[in-house]
Formats: structure tokens, sequence, C-alpha cells
């Protein structure tokens, strides 16, 4: 099926919570906060987004249930020689004043925060629950990406069959300017062979779109093709997007008929609004 980089999944356990965004990236890109205590479970927790998409800006958010958040406690034998050290130094430097307990919290260090003991499994199948509610999202989400991308598909090929209708039509009226250049020149008396092959070149270069119109065909046949396979197609798409887009262009300067140029011009206006979908597809 096809997905879309766009979506939200999250799952709470017992013990976790577990949410995870994904926007539009070209590439894999992985952003995950937990509890520092937590860091080491961080490369798993990588791997299992990385065996389940392609493409996506992932950031993911891990937090523990207050009930299993880590307590302090005191670290008593560096309080004690904490206090001892500095009573002796009072001793030494007689200097007055108390050593209080506010005297000793100034130093960190003596506060010490215990790890809560937490299931493994448990992280593991909050965070799987998360994940395959992000997959989900992300199907929904390119469900209908997809079915407004073959609308406007379907809008590219009338535009383009409209194309081939009057591609001939474009010929005879080229014919007929053709002729008359030809009878001017004779009448000039500028019969010239070479002129003559010159100005038949340029006619056919300028009338023949046949083999855009043939690629275009193809470019948007192979399109739906990829649509219908699902899975990892938002590059192939893209490139394909670009093909179509060349081939359009070319039409657009070949042709100097203005009813093919005006269908020229809303195909490539269509061809950005697919372009800016298919930007959403993993």
């Amino acid at each position: 099926m096809i997905q879309s980089m766009t979506g939200f999944g999250g799952a709470a356990g017992n013990d976790f919570t577990v949410e995870i965004r994904s926007l539009n990236h070209r590439y894999m890109d992985i952003s995950i906060k937990m509890p520092p205590y937590m860091s080491q479970y961080e490369i798993p927790l990588r791997n299992i987004l990385k065996g389940k998409f392609q493409r996506g800006k992932f950031d993911v958010s891990v937090s523990i249930n207050s009930d299993k958040a880590p307590q302090l406690k005191i670290n008593m034998d560096l309080a004690g020689n904490i206090y001892a050290a500095l009573l002796d130094l009072q001793k030494q430097l007689s200097l007055p004043g108390t050593i209080s307990i506010e005297t000793l919290t100034e130093y960190r260090e003596i506060m010490m925060e215990e790890e809560p003991h937490f299931d493994t499994d448990v992280l593991h199948a909050t965070f799987h629950e998360a994940v395959l509610n992000l997959e989900a999202m992300r199907m929904r989400e390119g469900s209908l990406l997809s079915d407004e991308i073959r609308g406007r598909i379907a809008l590219l090929q009338e535009m383009h069959n409209e194309i081939k209708v009057r591609a001939p039509e474009e010929i005879i009226r080229w014919r007929e300017k053709f002729t008359e250049r030809l009878r001017l020149i004779v009448e000039a008396g500028m019969i010239d062979n070479n002129r003559i092959v010159q100005e038949a070149a340029v006619m056919a270069e300028k009338l023949d779109i046949s083999e855009e119109i043939s690629r275009i065909e193809h470019h948007l046949k192979q399109f739906i093709e990829i649509l219908d396979n699902g899975n990892t197609i938002g590059k192939k798409l893209d490139f394909l997007l670009q093909e179509i887009n060349r081939e359009v262009n070319t039409l657009s300067y070949k042709s100097g008929d203005y009813s093919i140029s005006n269908l020229v011009v809303n195909m490539k206006n269509e061809i950005e609004k697919i372009r800016e979908q298919v930007q959403n597809i993993q």
C-alpha cells in the first residue's frame, strides 16, 4: 500500500508513554527523546523504525510514568566527607559560623538519582504499538493522496488526448503556410533548392511533436503502474513527473497552435499540483 510520510502514532502502557510523529523528508531522519538513564535502548528503538519505514522525519518521545520515575537519594559517604572537610577547614582557618544542611545542598554531587527498574519487554511492546498506530495513519493518508493524484493524472491524460487530436490539424495549417512560402519564393524568382530544403527542415522540426506525445503517454501509463504497485514509490514518481514536465515543456516551444499552447500551460499546472502531493509519499 501507499504510505504518506505524515502521521502520528501513540501508545500508553502501565510503565511507558510513546509518541511518534512523522513528517516529509528526503531520507530517514530519526530523533528520539527519552530519559538519560534509558539511552541504552535508543539504538534498538531506531532499528524498529528503520525496519518498518523507509523515508520520513521521525520525532519520537518516550517517557516513563510518574510511579516509575527515578527517586533522589543522598550519597551519605560523600556528604560525610564534605562535612568533615568543611569542619577541618573551619578549624584550621578559625572561621566563624556553622555548617548547616543548606551548606551541604550546595554540593550537587551528593544528590543522586536512583534509576527505576522496568521491564524492557513492556517498553518494546509499547513502542511497537505506537509504530503500528503510526503506520495505520500513514496508510490512511496515503490512500487519500493516491485518490487525489489519480484524479489529476486522469486530467493530464484528457489534455494529452486533446493534443493528440489537435496535432494533425496543426500539421495541415503549417502545410498551407509552407505552400504559401514556396509560392512567394517562386514568384520572386528566388528558386533555390537549398532554401526549399531549409524551409522544409524548419517546418518538420516545428511540427514533429509525435515523439513527445508518445513519451508522455508512456510516462503516464508507467506512473499509474507504480501507483498500483505501491510500497516505497515517492522518489520514482517524482522522477517520472520531471520527465513528463520535460516533454510538456518541449511541446510548449515546438507548437505554435494557441489551443495546444493553452493545454500545455494547464498540463504544467496539474503537474505542479501532483508534485506537491508526491512529496508526501514514502
